[in-house]
């Protein structure tokens, strides 16, 4: 069963290899993301970001989610040497670059926890996987061409994994160097990274990307993870393990 809803201004796929999925169990699956759309959104005036921004909330009042996700955040940036940070240079937060990875991931315990053992979850190009397809098989992830959208450059086969990429050639210039930041990210345009779940994933791609074409290095030194990193000039460097994923 699958079904593609567009949430968080980004397609949102779901796919449950089980025969035993239902439709209420996709239903739940989106109503979550619509959830966190509704709650993190830094577009909405209604959501807890914008009013934590706009002043209109103190401390005390947060949620527990976002309690969550600004000590996450605060791990990220203690662990990236500050190259992943939250609060921009107009002193407003947007958690937008751990927030994504962290519902999909989220959303994957959901289906977990209900009992399935086969399902994808892809928010936007960043996938968590769990167990096999419904043909018995590895799930298998595309890396876009960022010069060219509907070319797939490689394709990677995963297990219970979690892949995201952070990039400037759809959105722009989303991503920013907390230690420059008046100067744009043009060096790379895509890196890639795979994990043991689209949350570690995810933050560790945007904060790569911040380092501009150091990243792959600090993604080849983090234990469990592989990346793959594409410049300006379309120029391809991986990390020493990544290849393994492309095997079937």
């Amino acid at each position: 069963m699958k079904e593609t809803r567009i949430i968080m201004g980004m397609p949102v796929t779901v796919e449950i290899g089980d025969s035993s999925a239902q439709k209420n169990d996709l239903e739940k699956i989106f109503s979550y993301f619509q959830y966190v759309e509704d709650n993190f959104s830094k577009y909405k005036e209604t959501s807890e970001v914008s009013k934590i921004n706009n002043g209109e909330i103190c401390e005390a009042e947060y949620s527990k989610d976002m309690k969550t996700i600004l000590k996450l955040s605060e791990e990220t940036k203690h662990l990236t040497g500050g190259y992943f940070d939250i609060v921009t240079a107009e002193g407003k937060i947007d958690p937008s670059g751990l927030v994504k990875g962290w519902a999909i991931y989220e959303a994957s315990k959901l289906l977990q926890a209900n009992g399935f053992k086969s399902y994808y979850v892809d928010a936007g190009g960043d996938v968590q996987t769990y167990g096999l397809n419904s043909n018995g098989e590895k799930w298998s992830v595309g890396i876009r061409n960022p010069f060219k959208m509907d070319e797939i450059v490689k394709v990677l086969y995963l297990g219970d994994e979690g892949i995201a990429t952070s990039g400037t050639y759809i959105r722009g210039q989303h991503v920013y160097d907390p230690f420059q930041q008046q100067k744009p990210i043009t060096e790379i345009v895509s890196l890639t990274v795979v994990g043991p779940n689209v949350y570690e994933a995810d933050r560790f791609a945007t904060a790569a990307f911040a380092m501009r074409e150091n990243g792959i290095q600090f993604v080849e030194k983090l234990d469990g993870f592989e990346g793959y990193q594409i410049d300006k000039n379309g120029i391809a460097t991986m990390t020493s393990g990544f290849e393994k994923y492309t095997i079937k």
